[in-house]
């Protein structure tokens, strides 16, 4: 089976309804970034932090996976699918995709602000006072601006052994997600999905559907059955 990677961002989940700041004014939810999704911001107002993910929590539980997820989802099917999100939303898993590898964390976990190593599930709000096993208070299971990504160097070898790599939702702008496009080898076949003009610096090398989403993988779908 051929193995085919799936690197997903941000704009897959907006088609149903998840609001992204990279709308070009670096807001998001008209909050500063760096106010929700630093480590200064945590350190700064931890109650604003905390309210500002529960609201995205609280609103993950309104919303659906859509035509893109669910088209992914049928690849495992033709494919050994692996999917590389950059979204801490759970749409993959509930569309029915099995392999995702959330490399900025994952909205609906916690973990102790002293060790992320102690995780936890997290349905509901959390809120000042909530504490991990170890004494620390519980802050959302994310990858803020400002710190390691850990799974990044997972990610890398998966994407080094693909034979395709899809690239959906995303223009490829948050480092270090977006170094892994270099690690793809010479003979991948490397298709890109996304509405916006996309320059990954591999010029006619990439495939490119300058479609949202869905409608890109609605075009996509049988033309990568037939390569399986």
């Amino acid at each position: 089976m051929k193995k085919l990677t799936i690197l997903s961002g941000a704009g897959i989940s907006a088609e149903s309804g998840i609001k992204t700041f990279r709308d070009g004014d670096g807001l998001w939810e008209n909050h500063n970034v760096t106010d929700v999704a630093s480590p200064e911001g945590w350190r700064k107002d931890r109650a604003l932090v905390l309210e500002f993910y529960n609201q995205r929590r609280r609103q993950l539980h309104e919303v659906q996976p859509n035509d893109a997820h669910k088209l992914l989802a049928e690849l495992e099917k033709y494919f050994d699918v692996q999917i590389i999100t950059q979204n801490i939303d759970d749409l993959h898993e509930r569309a029915g995709s099995t392999n995702i590898l959330h490399i900025h964390g994952e909205l609906f976990k916690s973990c102790s602000c002293n060790d992320k190593s102690l995780i936890y599930e997290q349905k509901g709000d959390i809120n000042i006072g909530d504490k991990a096993e170890d004494g620390a208070q519980l802050r959302p299971f994310i990858v803020w601006f400002g710190e390691d990504v850990p799974l990044y160097q997972t990610a890398r070898e998966i994407v080094k052994e693909s034979d395709i790599l899809l690239v959906i939702g995303t223009s490829l702008q948050v480092y270090p997600a977006a170094g892994l496009i270099h690690d793809i080898k010479d003979d991948c076949l490397l298709i890109v999905i996304n509405p916006n003009e996309t320059e990954f610096g591999y010029g006619q090398r990439a495939v490119v559907i300058k479609e949202t989403a869905t409608q890109g993988m609605k075009l996509l779908f049988d033309k990568l059955v037939n390569l399986a």
